[in-house]
This record gives structure tokens, C-alpha cells and sequence, in this order.
């Protein structure tokens, strides 16, 4: 990476997490990493452990008390040592079940010390995954577009999940009030100018990473890649303001508008204006074409090709190169596809985490990456020569 630091995962270290009761897998400092076995034998759980080091709730987006390990003691720990330009550092995850007291969630810690939140970890790590439940992603509803839009965000804004968040709160709040007989005017108008403030910094801050997105790929295009370049275009009314206007205007303009759209939103029973009914469009660059109208395998090129983007931008908005997460991206492409894919996750500079069922398809991967062979429970490393 020619600018900002490239942290490596060296060692990760579960307890109770998912299939595993215990593991200890040392990764070393290989920049791609390959985990490969049969379907079912906890390959996505290893890559959603890693996931976990950050924001959110990870690439499955499952509750916390879910994850624990069945038979177990109903908690999880995860521990990744990472290697950065200082050193090593000490991230780790977890969660407590609830105790008599009520103690317990999620507990966060760096080299041993508790911290408040997960977005400390933001510091010295970023992560941006691919996994095949974002396959549909341009075909389907316009809500899995704004998670990913989200997700984008916050890999570059460690506080942005917590803006979306109470967003959505407010904006139930409103609902509500909307739905009582006589709605307290007084309580709604409080509701409202929050609603109004918290949905300006979201607008503005996913308008800024699309914005900044676009013109990377512009920047970066390759009209020979396999991997083509996509529009990417924020669609919405508050996004739209945002861009021409101060923010303290749009906040006025936004807060008339759900007091004139009361009657409207309380007979829908929902908030109908908003960045909750925004929308990511894509279109395939060099064909104009919307991105879901693009074949199957045009669609995986393109979602690639802008998990690539995001990652570089990652790296040049916060200095971290990101660890790239790649759930089975390799199974359907075709040769001269996953050829130039492991060509380009080899010059982007971070570490990256894949996962397959068939050795062969990580034949090809360059000398310095590390393959593991994952049965129920383990992971043993191997030479991709020996398969």
C-alpha cells in the first residue's frame, strides 16, 4: 500500500464461538489467506469471527447471544493479535449471558484493557467483506442496498452505526406518537427536530462516502478489467438537499415536511420520507446499463470490482489498509476472472481472508499466501502444491 499502514491478522483465537469450542490458528504474516473445506465445517464462521473486530454486528448481522457455541457456557471470546506498524496489538470480542445482577453483553478489550465500545477497535483495525447473501444485491429491495450503503460508511466512520441507530429510534418514536388517538403535538414536534437532525448527519455522511466512492472509481477505471467499472448515485429527497444546501436549511425544510406529511404517515403507519427511503444506484459503466438488468455473472463482477473500490478507499480516508473478507467469491468465476481476482487482491496491499470448498480454485494463488484446511472444529495449514 503506498500510503497508510497494512495491519495482518497473525494469530486468531476462538473460545466457544460458534462450531468451535476452542482454536488457535496462526495465520503468520501472509497477506492472503485462503480457508478451504467442505460446506458446513465452519469456514464463514472464521471470517464472521474477524468481522466481529469491528462495529456492528458482523457479516451475518446475528444477535450476540447467538453465536455462542451449543453446549457451551452460552458466551464467546474472540482474540486476534495483530501486527501493525508499533507491534503487535491484542483486539478481542465477546459476550457474557446475563447474570443475576444483570451484567453481561458484549465486552470489547485491546492488549487486555476493557474499552466502552467496539469502534475503539477502529483505531487499528478497518474490515469490508463480500459474502453470497449480497449476490441479489442490486436485484433486490432497496433496504438491502441501504445496509450496504451503511456498511460502506462505516468502515471509513466508526460513529456513523450509532447515527443510523438512533435515527431508527427516533423515527419509531415518531410512529408512535402517530399512532395514538390525539397525537401530543408538543412531544411530536420534539420528535421531529430530532428526526431532522439525526437524519441530515445520515444523509450527509452516506452522500459523502458515495461521493468520494464514484470518484475513486473514476479515478482508478480500467475499461479492460474484468471487473468493470461502475455509477454508483445516491437517490433520495434529504440527500438530494444535501448536496446544494446548508445543513441547518435542509433540517428546516426536512422537519416541515414530516409535520405537513403527518395525516399521510400516520394512515401508512409509517415515517415515509426520509433517508430510511433512500436508494444506492449502480449501473454497469461501460454499458449503461442498470446493474440489475446485468447478467448474473456482470452483477458479481461489478459487486467485486466495488468491494475493491471501497477497500481502496478505505485505505486513503483512514490510512488503514482494511482486511478484506471473501466468502466463497471464488466459486463462480471463471478462470480468467478469479485469475485477475487474485491479481488484484495481491496489489491492493491489505490482508485477505477467503474461503472455498475446492482446493483447486486456490491453486493459483501467489507463493506468500497461506492455506488452511478446515474440518469441524480445526484448521490445519497446507501447501497448495500437496493438493
Amino acid at each position: 500500500m503506498e500510503h497508510g499502514t497494512a495491519p495482518r491478522v497473525t494469530r486468531l483465537m476462538l473460545s466457544d464461538f460458534r462450531s468451535y469450542a476452542a482454536l488457535d490458528l496462526h495465520v503468520g504474516e501472509a497477506p492472503l489467506v485462503a480457508l478451504v473445506g467442505d460446506n458446513g465445517v465452519g469456514k464463514t464462521n472464521l471470517m464472521e469471527a474477524l468481522s466481529l473486530l469491528t462495529p456492528g454486528r458482523g457479516l451475518r448481522r446475528a444477535d450476540f447471544s447467538e453465536l455462542a457455541r451449543h453446549g457451551g457456557s452460552g458466551g464467546f471470546t474472540i482474540a486476534a493479535t495483530l501486527l501493525g506498524p508499533a507491534g503487535d496489538t491484542r483486539l478481542g470480542t465477546g459476550y457474557l449471558p446475563a447474570g443475576p445482577d444483570g451484567s453481561g453483553g458484549r465486552i470489547c478489550r485491546i492488549d487486555g484493557v476493557t474499552v466502552s465500545a467496539s469502534s475503539a477497535f477502529a483505531d487499528y483495525l478497518r474490515v469490508v467483506w463480500l459474502t453470497p447473501a449480497l449476490d441479489g444485491l442490486f436485484a433486490g429491495p432497496a433496504g438491502d442496498r441501504r445496509r450496504f450503503l451503511d456498511r460502506l460508511v462505516l468502515a471509513v466512520d466508526a460513529s456513523h452505526g450509532s447515527r443510523v441507530n438512533a435515527f431508527e429510534k427516533a423515527m419509531r418514536s415518531r410512529n408512535r406518537l402517530l399512532a395514538e388517538d390525539v397525537p401530543p403535538q408538543a412531544w411530536l414536534d420534539a420528535v421531529e427536530r430530532e428526526l431532522a437532525e439525526l437524519a441530515v448527519a445520515v444523509s450527509a455522511a452516506r452522500a459523502e462516502t458515495v461521493a468520494r466512492l464514484a470518484a475513486l472509481i473514476e479515478a482508478t477505471r480500467d475499461d479492460a478489467s474484468p471487473f468493470p467499472s461502475a455509477d454508483v448515485k445516491l437517490e433520495g429527497e434529504i440527500e438530494a438537499m444535501v448536496g446544494v444546501m446548508p445543513a441547518v436549511e435542509v433540517e428546516d425544510r426536512f422537519r416541515a415536511m414530516l409535520r405537513d406529511g403527518r395525516a399521510r404517515d400516520r394512515a401508512a403507519g409509517r415515517t415515509l420520507t426520509g433517508p430510511q427511503a433512500s436508494d444506492l444506484v449502480v449501473r454497469h459503466r461501460a454499458k449503461a446499463l442498470p446493474a440489475e438488468q446485468c447478467s448474473t455473472g456482470e452483477q458479481k463482477a461489478l459487486l467485486i470490482g466495488l468491494v475493491l473500490a471501497h477497500a481502496r478507499l478505505v485505505a486513503t480516508m483512514s490510512g488503514i489498509a482494511p482486511i478484506v473478507l471473501m466468502d466463497e467469491v471464488a466459486a463462480h468465476l471463471d478462470p480468467r476472472r478469479r485469475a485477475a481476482l487474485y491479481q488484484a487482491l495481491d496489489a491492493l496491499g491489505s490482508q485477505v481472508w477467503m474461503t472455498g470448498a475446492d482446493p483447486a480454485l486456490f491453486a493459483d494463488l501467489p507463493r506468500q499466501a497461506a492455506c488452511f484446511l478446515i474440518t469441524p472444529g480445526h484448521a490445519a495449514q497446507y501447501e497448495a502444491a500437496q493438493v
